[in-house]
Formats: C-alpha cells, structure tokens, sequence
C-alpha cells in the first residue's frame, strides 16, 4: 500500500521538510517552527507507525521509510526540498540527499554510523525508554503542564528540557509509548541500518550534534569524510535533539545551508565531480581533515 505520512504544513517560500527522530514526533520541531514559517513553506510530518502516520507494511528501512516520504512530498505536489532532519529524520534527510530529492540538509545527530557496541548501548536505551513510557503514559500529561515535569520527561534527549513546550513532551509519548511500529523500526530503521552511497550527494550538508548528546555519541562526524562537500557544527550546551536548546542557531543553520544551495553552477559541477569519482584512502583523510579544520562551536 502506498500510504501518505500525516503532516502539517505552513509558511511560504522554499519548501523545507522536518523530519523528527525515533522516540518523538512532528511535535518535537515546536520550538523552530514559528521561526522557520516566515522564511520557508514547512512541511511537519510524522514518521510511519508515529501520530496518525500508518505503520508500514514492509520492513520499516530507512529505504521504505524514504520511499513513504517521497510519497507524501509527491501529494503535497513538492519535488526537490531543503530539509531538517534530527537522529532517524536526520538519516532519512541523507538518504533523500542521495536520491537526489533534497536540495539541501541539516542533519542534526543522524543515526547509522556506530559501530556494534554503540549500537548495542543506543538499542538497549532506546528499548528501555519504550517500557519506562508505556508504564508511565498516563503520566505524561499533568507532568508536561510543569517545567520540572518536563526536564524529568526529557532530560535524555535535551540538554535544557526544563525550557522545552508541553507540545514537545506529548511528541515523547507519541514516539515512545504510542508508537505502533516502534520494534521493528528500531531493529530495521536503526540497528540494522548501514548507509551506502553517501558520495552520490551533490547538495549542501550540514552535520550538527550537541555537545551533550550522549545518545549519538561521536558517529555525526563519521559522515563528514563520506559525505562530499559537507561541514560540522558542534552545538554547546545541547542535547541529542537540540532544536529546543537552540532553536535560533538551528534555524540560522538551515538558513545558510539552504543559501548555499543557490550558489553558482561551478560549486555544482565540483560537486558533480566529487560524486562520480571513487574516493580513495588518501582523499577521505584530506576531506576528514579539512573538515575537523573547519568545524566551530556554535
């Protein structure tokens, strides 16, 4: 079946995509919202099995959770877009870049680059987050009309969650407690996932983590030798969902990555040439390098 994903749509410019990680919903992006409406045409959606988005009926791969995205872009009449994408969004971001669907991304903490044992920590914290949430649902209302409720709601995914919406704790539930597909997205959509393809992408990246994400641990930076073209950006004091820690800097940080998607064709053809030529050892380490150079704290 090719169901569409339910989403929220608002603004008006250049269309930007939000795609929000395991564990929460459209919600999460409460914060950024407002302050990207004014700029850009924003379509909020809710991955599969999250909010009124159905569970897929295949494996619920980044592969078929992209391929539910496309769908929904192609009803909404949308063709290339910029995106914003946090943890499994963000990965989803990456693999839309590679189809060539996205014009550019920010990809904050996107999930698929840990190895084995961190991948073993993530699952096991993320199953752990499933049962604590289911037992509490009930809860989770009275406790997100309080700032203390909040923080004690979401303090592993914020660096400041006493500052986060009530909107954003019951996008918590919803991707935790209410999820639908919620195990089989986190062995296919997570720790089964391996990316592939990434020299394919020819439009601005921006990879961003939190300085206090401990969820992501070190694997943003791991794209940046494979993805051609891209920049990282470390964000003090924030968390592994850092758009309501610094929601501003977020929304500059689309800003400027979706400017220099408008750069001239020479940027392009470079681009271009980057993706159709296999990088070799040395290569990966001069980009690895250039890149670590150009990083800065936020």
């Amino acid at each position: 079946m090719n169901e569409l994903l339910s989403r929220t749509r608002a603004g008006s410019g250049e269309p930007l995509l939000l795609l929000h990680g395991m564990g929460s919903s459209r919600r999460d992006f409460a914060a950024v919202v407002p302050l990207l409406t004014g700029r850009f045409d924003v379509l909020d959606v809710d991955l599969p099995g999250v909010g009124r988005s159905p569970a897929l009926e295949e494996r619920p791969t980044v592969a078929a959770t992209a391929d539910a995205v496309e769908r929904t872009l192609d009803d909404e009449g949308i063709g290339s877009v910029h995106v914003l994408g946090n943890s499994l969004g963000a990965r989803v971001a990456l693999e839309l870049a590679r189809r060539g669907r996205a014009r550019s991304v920010v990809a904050v903490a996107p999930s698929g680059l840990n190895v084995p044992p961190e991948r073993v920590v993530q699952g096991s914290g993320m199953a752990l987050a499933r049962v604590v949430m289911r037992t509490g649902a009930p809860l989770v209302g009275p406790l997100s009309r309080s700032a203390l409720g909040r923080a004690a709601l979401l303090a592993p995914l914020k660096a400041r969650p006493w500052s986060t919406s009530p909107e954003e704790a019951v996008g918590a539930r919803e991707g935790f407690a209410d999820s639908r597909d919620f195990w089989r997205t986190l062995l296919w959509g997570l720790l089964l996932d391996v990316p592939r393809g990434l020299d394919r992408i020819d439009c601005p990246v921006t990879l961003v983590q939190g300085v206090a994400d401990w969820i992501a641990s070190g694997q943003t930076v791991r794209y940046l030798p494979l993805t051609p073209g891209s920049r990282f950006v470390p964000l003090v004091w924030a968390g592994h969902a850092p758009q309501s820690d610094r929601p501003r800097t977020i929304v500059r940080l689309v800003e400027e990555t979706a400017a220099q998607a408008a750069q001239p064709a020479d940027s392009s053809a470079l681009r271009y040439e980057q993706r159709n030529r296999a990088p070799d050892i040395a290569s990966v380490k001069r980009t690895s390098q250039a890149g670590s150079a150009a990083a800065k704290a936020v």
